[in-house]
């Protein structure tokens, strides 16, 4: 493992724990559940599979690794940020995960937690990312390795071009892969350097976790839009539930189906997102957008979602943005935890800014 000199993750944060109230902490976990069970949902799935990538067919049955759901506190309840395919953040340096609340809905312990998500098949795993010594989260994947040998398993740290395709799958020197846990963002595997592993995975080679199915049916930010057309979502789940995730995920459509113009005038009430990049890149809000910007954006390949702004927390006069993540294995509560920033997007690069853990309010 890497010494605790190289670890680039911000653990110095502001406040050391952030109280939220009991029925937030409920609706979002109720939501993280409901959007698991929509994945598994034969009808949302025919209604959405001339829409799927090749890629979205392997891991069927599997619920994703570590699915982060992002949300923003409101005075009505929370919003949903973003559904992310690969959440990292848990380790806090110093060979620490980050603290958990004690909740009902956490049973046993971290470590637990996170290797039940690792099938027993599972024995020889690569950690696979791009150029994945200069990852801003290599030492969490290190710590993740630790976690999994201590547990029995090999474990190699591993960038694409350092795995073989062979005909009876997929190695790393002499180790034949049981299961790559995909910290790489391109879920769908489409770029070149990354076509032996989509070989592998499609012919039954090679198990891959994060995938692109669970990618595809809620991460992708598609989806968020086809959640607010009329009739999709109608035609899947109770009413109840189709106005439980409309209330939680804040307004969102693609730029080609608005009135640029309009959007344009009423443009600080909305973010504009890349419909298909990960986390907070490209991500612009409309009050900060120029008009030379807005008329570059790509029509096709861009959401407008209402802007929901951060919470809000102050610490020694210092005001903070805060947002929380939960994490989740299927319906299964793994970890939850809060982010506090200074500026625009999340970033830790002001002091104090960083991860926080959460006291769940009674």
């Amino acid at each position: 493992m890497i010494s605790d000199s190289l670890v680039r993750v911000n653990t110095l944060a502001a406040l050391e724990e952030v109280t939220i109230k009991r029925n937030e902490f409920e609706q979002m976990l109720q939501f993280s559940r409901l959007m698991f069970r929509l994945n598994q949902n034969k009808h949302y799935i025919a209604r959405l599979r001339e829409h799927l990538p090749t890629t979205a067919s392997a891991m069927h049955g599997e619920a994703s690794i570590l699915m982060g759901y992002d949300f923003h506190l409101t005075d009505d309840g929370p919003r949903l940020i973003e559904i992310n395919n690969n959440a990292g953040g848990l380790y806090v340096g110093c060979k620490t995960w980050i603290k958990q609340p004690m909740i009902a809905a956490l049973t046993s312990t971290l470590e637990e937690r996170l290797l039940q998500m690792f099938p027993s098949s599972w024995q020889t795993i690569a950690i696979m990312d791009e150029d994945i010594a200069s990852q801003y989260m290599y030492p969490e994947m290190n710590f993740y390795a630790d976690l999994l040998r201590q547990n029995g398993r090999t474990v190699l740290l591993v960038s694409p071009e350092d795995i073989q395709l062979k005909d009876d799958g997929l190695y790393v020197e002499e180790h034949r892969l049981d299961g790559i846990y995909n910290r790489h963002t391109d879920f769908y595997l489409d770029i070149p350097e990354l076509a032996h592993i989509r070989t592998a995975l499609m012919t039954g080679l090679v198990a891959l976790n994060p995938h692109a199915r669970s990618y595809a049916l809620l991460g992708d930010k598609s989806r968020m839009v086809d959640w607010w057309h009329d009739g999709l979502l109608d035609d899947c789940l109770p009413a109840d539930d189709v106005a439980f995730i409309r209330q939680i995920v804040p307004e969102i459509h693609m730029l080609s189906a608005c009135d640029k113009e309009q959007v344009w005038k009423e443009r600080k009430t909305w973010v504009f997102k890349p419909a298909a990049r990960h986390g907070g890149k490209g991500v612009v809000l409309g009050k900060a957008m120029s008009r030379k910007r807005f008329n570059g954006l790509d029509m096709d390949t861009t959401v407008v979602q209402r802007y929901i702004p951060a919470s809000q927390i102050e610490h020694k006069s210092i005001h903070y943005k805060f947002d929380i993540r939960l994490y989740m294995h299927g319906e299964t509560l793994i970890a939850v935890a809060g982010r506090l920033w200074r500026g625009q997007l999340t970033n830790f690069r002001e002091d104090g800014s960083g991860w926080v853990s959460l006291r769940i309010s009674q």
